[in-house]
């Protein structure tokens, strides 16, 4: 199954500016929910609408005859997204697709009746939980990536620097088993609280592993920026050191201290096969949420067509060898985290360079 269509016949009208509460596309036996913060405000309504567009082209395209797909407004509100996903799990649709807001989707993962439909989480920053899988890059698959990157290079000997939190133990693990692909290793992981800017961590680094090959900083919620200006007091990135980031670097304006550090992201702008369609069709371009969208409508529908309208089983969904999409590779895994091939990146003179067209930590 891919997630990658071709164009259907016939032109798609423009979206429609006003949004409406309830919107159902398509007319095939696979019943699927979608939830979008269609009227949130700022951003987040925003990244909504187009996300819908991204579901109209997807379904054009593959979906009409596969799947009813019924689009629900959560208004960003978490606790009208929790409560629309609980009625669309309780209510017979076969796959949820959103929501967008973290704390709904991090309570579905709690929920555990063995009968629940999948459902594909589009929240930013979600761990996932089974059968409640995280679409979008994560921060531990970012630094798998990197590690494998550089790894794929002859480093062997790597340091993590992890935010202590809930995501510091997934993110250990996803590095861990990407640098066992090229029989690189942790040679050391120092959770480091960031309020003391990771300093104590930076110290310890220092007394407990001789010369690593690569340091990685995997700096969650908070700024990485005091914790490299520690690093690169002891001289890293340095000619013998490589220094690698993570996609959460870039959720802030690039900064000095980040030069020379290595980071596998997906490239926001970069949408693939659908680019040129989209843009053509909604007259403004795609954006990384755009392919999100259409990947997962359109992942829908391919196994819809593939295995029919009840072949969502986890056994499908969490096949080894993953599905092609308009963001690249991806796979879903049975703790509901997932996988993806991206690009892999150096900063130099405070922008992305392109080092490598992919890379990834599995």
């Amino acid at each position: 199954v891919t997630a990658c269509g071709t164009p259907a016949d016939g032109a798609i009208a423009a979206a429609p500016q006003a949004v409406t509460a309830t919107q159902s596309l398509g007319t095939g036996p696979a019943k699927i929910t979608m939830l979008l913060p269609l009227s949130a405000p700022g951003s987040a309504g925003e990244d909504g609408r187009k996300m819908l567009d991204a579901a109209k082209l997807a379904m054009a395209d593959l979906g009409n005859n596969l799947l009813t797909l019924t689009v629900e407004d959560t208004r960003g509100d978490p606790g009208n997204a929790k409560d629309l996903a609980i009625k669309a799990i309780t209510t017979g649709s076969k796959v949820v697709i959103g929501p967008t807001e973290l704390p709904a989707a991090q309570h579905i993962a709690k929920l555990s009746g063995s009968t629940r439909p999948p459902v594909l989480a589009l929240a930013d920053n979600f761990a996932g939980g089974p059968g409640v899988y995280a679409v979008r890059l994560s921060e531990a698959d970012s630094a798998a990536a990197g590690a494998a990157a550089v790894a794929a290079k002859g480093a062997k000997k790597f340091v993590l620097l992890v935010a202590a939190g809930s995501n510091a133990a997934a993110i250990e693990k996803r590095v861990a088993n990407g640098l066992s692909i090229y029989g690189a290793a942790l040679a050391v992981t120092l959770p480091y609280a960031p309020a003391d800017g990771g300093a104590k961590a930076v110290n310890d680094m220092g007394s407990l592993v001789e010369a690593p090959d690569a340091v990685i900083v995997a700096s969650g919620d908070a700024s990485p920026t005091p914790l490299l200006a520690a690093l690169k007091a002891k001289g890293i990135p340095g000619k013998t050191v490589s220094l690698i980031g993570t996609n959460r670097w870039l959720e802030r304006p690039m900064d000095p201290s980040f030069e020379g550090a290595y980071i596998a992201t997906l490239d926001q702008g970069e949408t693939g096969p659908i680019a040129d369609r989209f843009n053509a069709t909604f007259h403004y371009p795609a954006d990384v949420n755009v392919a999100y969208a259409y990947d997962m409508v359109a992942l829908t529908a391919g196994i819809a067509s593939a295995v029919g309208p009840n072949g969502f089983s986890k056994q499908v969904l969490e096949n080894a060898s993953g599905f092609r999409g308009s963001t690249g590779l991806f796979r879903f895994r049975a703790d509901g985290s997932s996988q993806r091939t991206m690009p892999f990146y150096r900063v130099e003179k405070g922008a992305l360079k392109l080092v490598e067209k992919s890379t990834a930590g599995f």
